[in-house]
């Protein structure tokens, strides 16, 4: 598998979101933009915090997935917590892992903070164990500070 050149994937972010100010929409687009460029992904998304301490369902790429997630309950909730990257290669060894699909073995979340606050996190699940690498947690990483600076107002 070729890596992903997440030099450009930045700059088509950077492009596709350029001039619109709707956070939705830029979401949208940017979960659709990731889910077809990184190979072997199965779901590519965001869950935005919208009460306290609780992760809600934003938009994404993928099958049906969980409606809320506090903060410090699996991956997700744990990026939100630590606010750092976790990068699982396999999510059964994960403690307190949700299992939202199923087929979903390894998984990347990237915290989102704005003015000190975590609005959010993206979140990668993919059917391969160890699908995900630490050049690919970084890459991803680098992408959610670009999404920390899109119109969260």
């Amino acid at each position: 598998m070729q890596p992903t050149d997440y030099k450009m994937l930045l700059e088509q972010a950077k492009a596709i979101t350029a001039g619109e100010p709707d956070l939705i929409a830029n979401l949208s687009n940017l979960s659709a933009l990731v889910y077809e460029t990184l190979n072997d992904v199965n779901w590519v998304g965001f869950y935005l915090t919208r009460a306290p301490n609780t992760l809600v369902l934003g938009p994404f790429q993928g099958k049906v997935a969980c409606l809320r997630i506090p903060f410090g309950r699996g991956v997700c909730g744990t990026a939100a917590t630590t606010r750092e990257t976790q990068l699982v290669i396999d999510v059964h060894e994960f403690e307190g892992h949700i299992a939202c699909d199923a087929a979903s073995n390894s998984e990347v979340v990237v915290p989102l903070i704005v003015d000190g606050e975590v609005v959010g996190v993206f979140d990668l699940d993919s059917p391969l164990v160890g699908r995900f690498t630490q050049d690919d947690a970084d890459g991803l990483t680098a992408l959610g500070r670009f999404i920390e600076q899109l119109n969260w107002r």
